[in-house]
């Protein structure tokens, strides 16, 4: 019988080998069989002697396998694929494990069982489900788990300033609002898919500065050659910006409310739906994302998305693409409560004072 390693050495080697693939863009699966529902039961010793012994059957060697959560979920990593990447391969490999399954447990036991397939870097490729796997992510979600109490008031925050922005600021919500419907035809709100927190697709709200009919396509160009660094930043008091300042799409209400970043007001409503935080990264549109770099890729995965942050603090559009990533990483490693706090302090004087946005 091969080993079945612990919790912890397993989910270090699940995270070492999710590192490894994001650097070669290299797929592997990974088998979860769960016998949670199995825990409370006399026979629990049984049935997870027979969950090992069927991972034993169904893996080789190279193949590590061990407990995703202690005694109660198993899992098996298939690494080193090769063209077994296609649906069928992954159908003949679940039907193997399921077979191994059968074959140690009984028809009763089986039913206290459920086998879960997941790919880890399934959206490398150019499909419409970009959202990560927070399964292969447990370094991160056990970080969150560690700092509870530290989120749960970081989202009290969130509700109490967003309701106190709101209700202060309905007058200038009122008179932007009817700015935007009595210089330009369409809606007042400009409502885009954004992706949050592992990928996963929210509505981001915005009151709309551009033309109704406006195209995507310019910006996806440009963001696309800002992305991989090949946009030199166009020159303006003498220093580089890397944002698109004579965006033809703009209104002229469009072109005030984006400068004094008016325009993202109605993301309070975004935060109190708890989709976005006052502070965290900003939420990417699926097309910047299928451009990032895989350590782009990261920015997305620490924290929630926000509507300001060190980026908007520190350079904002004077910053290089790469190194507001950087920023946005600095942040999710070092977050605090008082982080938030600073930063929510040093945004208005930002936006006052900074000149940087378009």
């Amino acid at each position: 019988m091969q080993r079945t390693l612990p919790e912890e050495l397993f989910l270090g080697i699940l995270c070492l080998e999710r590192k490894r693939a994001e650097r070669s863009r290299k797929r592997f699966l990974l088998v979860l069989i769960d016998a949670e529902d199995a825990v409370n039961t006399d026979r629990h010793a049984q049935i997870l002697g027979g969950v090992v012994r069927a991972a034993d059957a169904s893996r080789r060697e190279t193949d590590p396998a061990g407990w995703y959560k202690d005694r109660a979920i198993l899992g098996i990593m298939f690494t080193e694929l090769g063209a077994a990447e296609d649906a069928a391969a992954v159908r003949r490999l679940e039907e193997k494990v399921h077979g191994a399954l059968a074959a140690e447990l009984s028809p009763e036991d089986l039913r206290l069982i459920i086998v879960s397939i997941h790919i880890f870097g399934s959206d490398f490729g150019d499909g419409d489900d970009i959202s990560a796997d927070p399964i292969f992510y447990p370094d991160l979600i056990h970080l969150h788990e560690s700092k509870k109490l530290p989120f749960v008031l970081k989202r009290v925050m969130d509700v109490a300033g967003s309701l106190a922005a709101i209700i202060v600021l309905s007058p200038v919500f009122l008179l932007i609002a009817m700015a935007i419907k009595l210089t330009s035809k369409g809606p007042v709100l400009y409502k885009q898919e954004r992706l949050g927190r592992f990928g996963k697709t929210f509505t981001c709200m915005k009151f709309r500065s551009m033309k109704s009919d406006s195209n995507s396509r310019i910006h996806q160009e440009f963001i696309a050659q800002v992305i991989k660094g090949t946009y030199e930043g166009n020159p303006v008091e003498g220093a580089p910006v890397y944002k698109m300042t004579r965006d033809p799409r703009v209104t002229r209400v469009g072109q005030f409310i984006r400068r004094t970043s008016l325009d993202e007001l109605p993301q309070f409503f975004n935060v109190l739906q708890g989709e976005m935080s006052l502070v965290g990264p900003r939420p990417p549109i699926a097309y910047e994302y299928k451009e990032y770099d895989v350590w782009h890729r990261r920015r997305v995965l620490e924290v929630k998305p926000g509507i300001t942050g060190l980026w908007q603090v520190r350079g904002r559009s004077r910053v290089r693409f790469d190194d507001m990533v950087r920023l946005d990483l600095q942040y999710a490693r070092g977050w605090s409560l008082w982080l938030d706090i600073r930063i929510l302090l040093a945004t208005p004087r930002a936006v006052a004072f900074g000149g940087d946005a378009y």
